[in-house]
């Protein structure tokens, strides 16, 4: 059973940077795509970015082009995203997720992690 856990949230001021940790276990990742969402107060959940953990490729929302990076680390089946350049509306809860590769759909989902930007 895969077994998500976010960190790194918190307040912060516009303009400022934050890193969030994902760190995964239960299985072996290699064959995994590793995902962060995010659901602002009253809206839908929606994607951020995503990893192919074997290959280390990824893409991102327009939204956050640029100035956001997620990245992993093989040894600590740990998956960061890096995000620069925080304006209030990245204001959500934060979500790592994971799915296997072949598949279309996130299946396993961490409890999630508070990012406030104050403007």
């Amino acid at each position: 059973q895969v077994q998500l856990v976010e960190s790194g949230g918190g307040l912060v001021q516009a303009g400022d940077s934050l890193r969030l940790a994902c760190a995964a276990s239960g299985r072996t990742f290699s064959l995994y795509v590793m995902g962060w969402f995010r659901q602002a107060p009253g809206k839908e959940r929606e994607f951020v970015s995503q990893i192919w953990w074997s290959r280390g490729s990824s893409n991102y929302a327009d939204s956050v082009k640029g100035r956001f990076t997620i990245s992993r680390d093989n040894a600590k089946n740990t998956v960061y995203l890096q995000m620069n350049s925080l304006t209030p509306d990245a204001t959500a809860v934060y979500y790592c997720a994971a799915r296997q590769s072949a598949l279309p759909g996130y299946a396993s989902w961490g409890q999630g992690t508070q990012v406030t930007v104050s403007s």
